[in-house]
């Protein structure tokens, strides 16, 4: 089977009320599932969530009092708690957890998570390969250590917060039914996002490094795509005309726009024509159609533009249209 034909995004599914088969799933996982005799009867395991190339999200619970340990995954894992109480032990400190907190566990320290009654909690695993990849490209410079992430989640603020949203969001989009498919591109974007946020905007042991860090200047071929994808919005542009504008092969292009700007030119040129169709329609006469404008700025299927618009911007085009300044 062409590997590129695989499903870029995987559902996994785990339900069971059986202690021994929670037991036996999770320790095919590197997990140690420990649960009181008592507490057996009350075993609801949920697992629900999708593989990504290097990362899992997901929802969890176990329905009873449980505890869980791991010492061999070689992953950083995020725990927005969703209900409930969670303490855990993360190498010698201990962290409680309640409402509008999370908890980030390192590789490199053993971790134990206590599981009250009735908690669940969002499932985040980011592969510790791709983690130390993005951290090295910002550092410009290899590690010296293995890197250490603060083991607190605020949920309430910054990137607590964000990423709680951003996985929920992107959860809801795997499962939608008729949902148009996350393409390889978009899917290795949004990973390369939710690490990113992490590094720069989490506590760990080389933030003080990140704050140091300068980007370098951005290439001339990518200034003159984004000149040239500025100044025409509203016409069709392809990928060819836009390499044609920045002057270099196709994968240079490539290569710098991901390198220095982390998307592609063509997601660029998306994100502008969004940028400029909300500010067409906060502008806009409220005699004028939502239809024409995105016309205008070059989408032509009203329901997609209007279902990604939603997300986006967290209201209709309608709705953006309704409140114009005119």
């Amino acid at each position: 089977m062409n590997p590129d034909a695989s499903p870029v995004v995987q559902r996994r599914h785990f339900r069971s009320r059986d202690a021994d088969e929670t037991r036996a799933f999770l320790a095919s996982h590197q997990f140690q599932f420990d649960i009181a005799g008592r507490q057996a009867q009350s075993v609801d395991t949920r697992l629900d969530g999708f593989s990504l190339p290097s990362m899992y999200l997901g929802h969890l619970q176990y329905g009873a009092h449980a505890e869980i340990r791991s010492a061999t995954r070689n992953d950083y894992r995020i725990l927005p708690l969703r209900r409930g109480y969670l303490d855990s032990l993360i190498g010698s400190q201990t962290i409680e957890c309640g409402p509008g907190e999370g908890i980030i566990t390192s590789p490199t320290r053993p971790t134990l998570v206590r599981s009250q009654v009735g908690s669940a909690w969002l499932n985040v695993f980011l592969r510790a390969d791709a983690v130390n990849q993005q951290l090295a490209a910002l550092l410009g410079a290899p590690l010296h250590i293995p890197l250490e992430l603060a083991p607190r989640l605020d949920l309430t603020k910054g990137y607590g917060q964000s990423i709680a949203r951003y996985v929920q969001l992107a959860i809801s989009d795997f499962a939608e039914a008729g949902a148009v498919p996350w393409s390889r591109i978009t899917v290795g974007l949004f990973e390369q996002f939710i690490i990113s946020r992490l590094l720069l905007f989490h506590p760990h042991n080389y933030t003080e490094a990140l704050r140091h860090y300068q980007p370098p200047i951005v290439p001339r071929d990518v200034k003159r795509a984004i000149d040239f994808m500025e100044a025409n919005l509203q016409s069709p542009i392809t990928l060819a005309d836009i390499v044609e504008a920045a002057g270099v092969p196709g994968r240079t292009l490539l290569k710098h726009f991901d390198h220095f700007r982390g998307i592609s030119p063509m997601r660029y040129l998306r994100n502008a024509r969004f940028e400029r169709v909300r500010k067409a329609l906060r502008c806009a006469d409220r005699s004028e159609r939502v239809t024409d404008i995105a016309l205008k700025w070059g989408f032509e299927h009203m329901g997609r533009f209007a279902l990604e618009y939603r997300k986006r911007f967290g209201e209709s085009p309608s709705q953006t249209l309704k409140k114009s300044s005119h």
